[in-house]
């Protein structure tokens, strides 16, 4: 393959536009709000992201390198098409689910990281255990695509795959460091701009290639393979309904999406928001979809790329650029390059973003660092952003199974996150045992579940399941939804006997030594005015959970103050209308 100095250049240019917007918009935090604040106004940007940026910013979380070269690869791959393709669909209900149950709850209360319910509610020990699988799931899911976009480009321009991966991530880790939220929103407007304009300027080109039939026709028809609509078989339902679920539920509970939930202006612009990326993630899906099917509608043997084609070279991760590389004019390939680099860029800056975030805050400083000042968060922060970059890029560059350990990552968002944020937002009276108890459960029925792309064999077999050509079992059963509703029934459960057996008696006060009932017996707090400010939430919100004495069915299952957002006091009311 011969080396592009066009094609060099142009990543060159729109690389250093993506720096410049980025120090720009670090220019403006630094002339946002008082100086107190400057560590907030890094995680959520002042709390005055505007519509239009905001909407911008979370679809462009979501629609990253991962989300359009995996759903060109669903479409075009054989045996699975666009059925298969769940990406889309589940990424847009779970923004709107996001929108009708959690954005309210979580901004109105004026949370500062997704963390925060869960210190508040279940203490500094809870939150950082929690914290592992959410920084797990934000940090393989940047190295998962700082490794596909090195692949991406190696297939365009002939350059060394480990100098563009270094190249990226230098850009990304750079305007997030300087300038945080702001950064990362600003540069999204422009990133999601290029991956519009770059993959429907290539559709036209590639779809007009001698060599490609009628994508119409090999929806329906086997012309070169099984056709690209795609079929569900009747095995595979449930398997295919876990991965929708995980997709769906699964795409909730992630510091990516509530930063910029929490960073809305209010609390209905943080639903609008919701709302507005969910349509944005359909409507950027569609590139990706029509390059899977041109892809699959192709005659290979009839182009430079030759025979075999890319399922039997095995490259059919990397259909979105072939295609751009073989049916596209040269000049047209580079623009949908420049797509995929902008959809790498704006995902990887979010997820180092988030978990700098949370660190900061909800490890640093409430569990070690009360008294912290903003200063000193602040460099904690850029500390955390450079180191957590430099991880992303080194495992990008080293793991030989970075996609396997961020598919298991991210089941773990799903089955131990998701279920403890429903029960922390919407069910009273769980407590910290329950939260353990759930935590564990969850993990360890995920785990011997088996995960066949770390080669790791299951210790349960559900019904079904089959060994793969590596003799690696692969469970059809949907055993992560089990998994994730056994961890929120364990919660519950374990929280209200723990409850009854401490109000009974039947437990002596002393035994509670995580504190979690009887709160007259605890002798370790957080600082709960650190938690959230007075200004964003009622403090008597944020009083020790004190033991309840009604065990009544009707009140163990609603959470009443979830819904409640407007407190009936004067001191609320002249803060909302301040």
């Amino acid at each position: 393959m011969a080396f592009h100095v066009e094609g060099l250049v142009a990543i060159v240019v729109f690389y250093l536009a993506i720096l410049a917007v980025g120090i720009w918009a670090a220019w403006k935090t630094k002339n946002t709000g008082n100086e107190g604040d400057r560590s907030e106004a890094i995680i959520v940007g002042g709390r005055d992201i505007g519509l239009l940026v905001g909407g911008f910013t979370m679809t462009a979380t979501w629609v990253g390198g991962g989300y359009i070269n995996g759903t060109a690869e669903a479409v075009y791959v054989p045996g699975y098409g666009l059925a298969w393709a769940q990406a889309p669909i589940g990424y847009s209900l779970s923004l709107i689910l996001g929108g009708l149950f959690f954005a309210k709850p979580m901004r109105s209360k004026g949370y500062v990281t997704m963390l925060d319910p869960f210190q508040q509610l279940y203490g500094k020990r809870m939150g950082g255990l929690l914290f592992i699988p959410a920084l797990m799931g934000e940090m393989f899911w940047a190295a998962a695509i700082f490794s596909a976009l090195g692949a991406t480009i190696s297939v365009i321009i002939d350059i060394n795959v480990n100098i563009s991966v270094i190249i990226s991530a230098l850009i990304a880790t750079m305007y997030t460091l300087v300038g945080g939220l702001y950064s990362v929103a600003y540069t999204d407007v422009v990133q999601l701009f290029c991956i519009f304009l770059g993959l429907w300027i290539s559709v036209p080109f590639a779809m007009s290639h001698p060599a490609v039939t009628d994508i119409g026709l090999t929806a329906v028809q086997q012309v070169y393979q099984a056709p690209w609509l795609g079929t569900v078989n009747s095995l595979d339902i449930y398997t295919w309904l876990d991965s929708f679920l995980l997709l769906t539920l699964g795409g909730i509970p992630w510091q990516a999406y509530f930063q910029r939930v929490l960073s809305s202006s209010s609390a209905t612009y943080a639903q609008v928001l919701s709302f507005l990326a969910a349509f944005g993630c359909l409507v950027m899906a569609l590139p990706a979809v029509l390059i899977g099917a041109i892809g699959a509608s192709t005659a290979w043997n009839e182009t430079e790329y030759g025979v075999p084609d890319p399922v039997t070279k095995k490259e059919a991760d990397m259909i979105l650029p072939i295609v751009l590389q073989y049916l596209c004019p040269v000049y047209i390939s580079f623009f949908g390059l420049g797509a995929v680099s902008a959809a790498v860029m704006s995902s990887a800056d979010s997820s180092i973003l988030s978990a700098s975030s949370m660190f900061a805050r909800n490890i640093y400083q409430l569990s070690f660092r009360q008294n912290a000042s903003d200063r000193e968060i602040v460099w904690v922060m850029r500390i955390t952003v450079f180191l957590f970059g430099a991880s992303a890029t080194a495992m990008a560059l080293l793991a030989s199974s970075v996609y396997g350990l961020w598919y298991l990552s991210s089941d773990l968002v799903y089955i131990i996150i998701f279920p403890q944020l429903l029960c922390v937002l919407f069910i009273k009276g769980t407590n910290t045992y329950g939260a353990i108890a759930g935590y564990l459960f969850g993990l360890v029925l995920r785990i011997t579940g088996g995960e066949p792309y770390l080669y790791l064999q299951p210790l349960i077999y559900y019904p079904g399941c089959y060994p793969d050509e590596n003799n690696i079992y692969i469970q059809r059963f949907p055993f992560k939804t089990l998994a994730m509703l056994t961890s929120f029934l364990t919660n519950i459960i374990v929280s209200y006997l723990a409850k009854y057996l401490f109000e009974s008696g039947t437990l002596p006060p002393k035994l509670d030594f995580l504190d979690a009932v009887v709160a007259r017996y605890s002798r370790e707090h957080m600082d709960k005015a650190t938690l959230v400010k007075s200004d964003n939430i009622v403090l008597n919100e944020l009083a020790p959970v004190n033991p309840r004495h009604s065990l009544t069915l009707s009140s163990t299952f609603t959470n009443k103050e979830a819904f409640n957002y407007v407190d009936s006091s004067p001191e609320l009311s002249n803060t909302e209308d301040n």
